[in-house]
């Protein structure tokens, strides 16, 4: 039996619990409590675990990660022009 189920449920929890926050930023675009260097290092991590997605070619990895690579790329330019 596959346990690729798991994996969903993982990537898409963690992937949602990032989405309010991703939100909150864009909108009122006030980037003053986010700290740059943890948006370096995040998502330059979340590049890494998508490149390890692809070449496992697991599926939740994958989308996971570039959905949350996306959204932590928009916060960190965001924290670049208006910090």
């Amino acid at each position: 039996m596959s346990m690729e189920w798991i994996g969903y449920v993982a990537a898409t929890l963690t992937t949602v619990a990032f989405v309010p926050q991703a939100i909150k930023t864009i909108r009122t675009r006030d980037t003053k409590g986010i700290s740059l260097g943890m948006y370096v290092v995040f998502t330059i991590g979340i590049a890494c675990w998508f490149g390890y997605g692809l070449v496992l070619q697991s599926w939740p990895m994958i989308i996971a990660n570039i959905i949350t690579f996306l959204l932590s790329a928009t916060i960190l330019v965001m924290k670049l022009r208006h910090g």
